[in-house]
Formats: C-alpha cells, structure tokens, sequence
C-alpha cells in the first residue's frame, strides 16, 4: 500500500505523515455539509480523525466504497465532482468544490 498526501488548501503546505522527518500539523477534513474531522498525527494512507477521504469523496458524490472515491478523484472528464476539502485552519474557510492538489512527495519523501 502506498502513501497519501495533498496540499492544504488554505496554506498550501504538503501534509507530511508521522514517519516524515517533517513532523506533523493538526488537519482538517472538511464535507460540504459542514461535518469536520481532526488529524493530528496523520498516518498516511488518507485518513483524517478516523474519515478516510476517499471514502468521503465516494459519499459525497452519492457512492459507497473507497475504491470508487478513488476513481472519482483521478476521473478527469468528470466535472460534476464535489470534493472534500483538507485545511490547516477550518475556522476561517469555508467548503469550496476544488480538488486538493495532490503531494509529489507522499508527505514522506522530500
């Protein structure tokens, strides 16, 4: 199994994973009807305060399974997609549709 990371959207820092050298930040995993979970010790492999993302990604957009989250996120000529959102500071965003850019490094290798 592979690792997972993206930028936040607000700061636009990679979100590094427990084993990284960088160390962790408190994360957050944002739906559009305003449910909220916390990371702060992010492991990896896409879950934020016991919410897989693309298990959320697959809800949101009315699927059940991670692996169809998964092909959501990387369809590119889908674009009636919604999108959870990873931030850094939740109290001053609000959810928008945008994709997460995914990290190059996997949070890990930098």
């Amino acid at each position: 199994m592979g690792l997972f990371s993206w930028f936040t959207q607000d700061t636009k820092e990679s979100i590094s994973n427990r084993y990284s050298s960088r160390g962790t930040f408190t994360v957050y995993l944002m739906d559009n009807k305003g449910n909220i979970w916390d990371e702060s010790c992010y492991g990896g492999y896409g879950v934020f305060g016991g919410k897989d993302y693309y298990e959320l990604l697959a809800e949101m957009n009315g699927k059940t399974t991670r692996e169809e989250g998964i092909k959501l996120y990387y369809d590119e000529n889908n674009n009636d997609i919604l999108y959870p959102n990873l931030v850094r500071f939740y109290t001053n965003w609000e959810w928008r549709n945008v994709k997460p850019r995914k990290c190059p490094h996997q949070g890990h290798f930098y």
